[in-house]
């Protein structure tokens, strides 16, 4: 088990305090519904975490379901859910194999979970991701929506992949796939520099705290790609 899924697996509620702190200017709700209106939307939630997007969306949706692999993600998420006095529903499985019938959503989402298989599945990343945007395009209706959120650096003045796989898979996404990308910021804002450099090493790592550090960020500046996909009924 890898550091992101040893966090995922038992440290929900440490990953929930970083995220909840994450697009300080409301950024990621516009670049969605650019994609497609939300509104009264039946979604999926694919990767559901801690609920990013289900806290940013369960009130719009008319029906929304958020699916993850790891147990404590959900019970954090149903924490959250709680406190927001939502009712969407959770669900833990596996997002290359979805329990729900064709063109069963007008939208599905995956946020920031997709691209962790790259490097987790690196020999044959084209399969898997392959069968999770394959199952993607299978539960939703033939004029629904497609959303990917990916990383395009945390604690970068500049947007770029991460990494040549990750440069990879957004490539793959844009020219075999046909997605489309905006991309937007996402900064974190911490009350202290202390504060941020606390959250920031528990899941990014020491090096981003250093940098923290140096550069005195109180505000940590992150930017974020949105992939989406419009279907059109053949």
């Amino acid at each position: 088990m890898n550091h992101f899924q040893t966090i995922y697996n038992s440290k929900a509620k440490q990953y929930h305090r970083l995220i909840s702190v994450e697009d300080v200017d409301g950024n990621l709700l516009p670049a969605l519904e650019r994609v497609t209106p939300l509104a009264d939307k039946q979604i999926l939630d694919l990767g559901t975490g801690t609920g990013r997007l289900p806290l940013l969306l369960g009130s719009r949706a008319k029906c929304l379901v958020g699916l993850d692999l790891y147990g404590d993600m959900l019970r954090e998420q149903a924490r959250q859910r709680e406190q927001q006095g939502g009712d969407w529903e959770l669900v833990q499985g596996d997002i290359r194999q979805l329990p729900y019938v064709s063109g069963w959503a007008d939208v599905v989402t995956a946020g920031w979970a997709i691209g962790h298989l790259r490097s987790w599945f690196s020999e044959t990343w084209q399969t898997t991701l392959g069968q999770v945007l394959s199952e993607m395009h299978r539960v939703v209706q033939p004029q629904g929506a497609l959303i990917i959120i990916e990383t395009l650096g945390t604690g970068s003045l500049q947007p770029a992949p991460p990494s040549e796989e990750l440069a990879e898979y957004y490539s793959w996404l844009e020219h075999e796939w046909d997605f489309q990308r905006q991309t937007i910021r996402t900064d974190y804002q911490f009350e202290s520099v202390e504060e941020a450099v606390t959250h920031a090493e528990f899941f990014f790592g020491a090096k981003l705290a250093q940098k923290i550090i140096a550069h005195d960020w109180q505000r940590l500046p992150e930017w974020t790609g949105v992939w989406g996909k419009t279907l059109r009924q053949s």
